[in-house]
């Protein structure tokens, strides 16, 4: 529990972002060492003048357990780095932050992820897609995650919820800071059937520079990344850039030449963004077309030990199911028998003839 105080102290630090973090606790070895870092140590990690200033005035004015307990106090969970439950998707990326707000709760399902973003000023023809993605999406058992901003990103939340599904809305504010203010009852309701997330601290009030980086995290949670409508500057390209960047799939809804509003997503496919006709091309594409039975399984089928040990020896590299046999002692029987399994739960994926990598 202290090591977290001192996760939520460092979000509080100007200038120190996650890869200084990363840097001070490589040089210190643990995140309560790096928040008593000498300056030599400060230096080692290539903190600049100014970075060391402000880290000491930090140290000086911010009392970690006070941190922790005012985000106790406001029923608001704190996932870092150091735990298991951040999540998978969002770690494995550049620049994940080191510290997730959470009100409400994100769940192991969440990691079967849309994200269906788009502009603030939509169209009659963006709301309609957007509601009906929405909807359809949470009815096969995918996460909607989006930003809670006016436009394509109200319609998508409130049509998942509408559908008794899933949704996360990820904040260019702290998770206390609710914006737009339009958007507090629909925030109220994500909070029952999902999560608010953000990188902000407490009390951190919306502003325009926060909801650029924001949208990494949007991406970042997610399989895929639908662009429902955008204009030329719309900032729903900036998730797409994202999302381009950390290899998601990225999926463009077409619309009229005419339409300025379409000039954003029509460039995308023009650029190799695949063309969404439906929420078929999505779940197949993304492999989802099997959430629902998957995560049945995972909920009826109690976690083994030889599951365990055969994960064990997958990575995201394909791996042939004889090198599986001769690493972990197995018949092949046993083997070939525990992949089914695993495929059905969502922790393998079968790429080629007897050839398996973790999902």
């Amino acid at each position: 529990m202290e090591n977290k105080a001192y996760w939520i102290a460092f979000n509080r630090v100007p200038g120190i972002g996650p890869v200084r973090l990363a840097a001070l606790i490589e040089v210190c070895g643990d995140i309560g060492a790096a928040w008593r870092a000498s300056i030599q140590q400060m230096q080692a990690a290539r903190l600049d003048r100014r970075t060391i200033e402000l880290f000491l005035e930090a140290r000086r004015t911010i009392d970690p357990l006070a941190e922790l307990q005012r985000a106790a106090a406001a029923g608001v969970d704190v996932l870092t780095w150091d735990d298991a439950a951040y999540p998978d998707a969002l770690r494995s990326v550049d620049g994940a932050p080191p510290v997730l707000y959470i009100r409400g709760r994100i769940l192991s399902q969440d990691e079967w992820a849309v994200a269906v973003v788009g502009t603030r000023h939509a169209s009659s023809y963006g709301r309609e897609v957007a509601r009906v993605l929405g909807a359809e999406l949470a009815q096969a058992g995918v996460t909607v995650i989006s930003g809670l901003a006016l436009g394509i990103d109200t319609v998508a939340h409130r049509a998942a919820l509408d559908a008794g599904g899933r949704t996360l809305a990820v904040l260019g504010s702290g998770v206390d800071q609710i914006y737009p203010p339009q958007n507090r009852g629909l925030a109220q309701a994500i909070i029952g059937q999902g999560a608010l997330v953000s990188e902000y601290a407490l009390g951190v009030r919306p502003d325009a520079n926060n909801f650029p980086p924001r949208n990494r995290i949007i991406s970042g949670l997610s399989r895929g990344v639908i662009i429902v409508e955008a204009g030329e500057r719309s900032g729903a390209l900036i998730t797409a850039r994202f999302a381009a960047e950390q290899g998601r799939e990225l999926f463009a809804v077409p619309g009229s030449i005419l339409s300025p509003g379409s000039i954003g997503c029509n460039t995308l496919i023009q650029q190799g963004a695949t063309p969404l006709l439906s929420v078929d091309d999505v779940l197949e594409q993304l492999n989802m077309n099997r959430i629902v039975e998957q995560h049945a399984a995972r909920q009826s089928v109690p976690a083994d030990p030889a599951e365990a040990a055969l994960l064990a020896h997958l990575t995201h590299e394909p791996v042939h199911v004889d090198e599986l046999v001769r690493a972990t002692a197995m018949t092949p029987g046993q083997v070939n028998s525990l992949l089914a399994l695993m495929e059905l739960k969502g922790m393998v994926r079968q790429v080629g003839v007897m050839t398996y990598l973790r999902a």
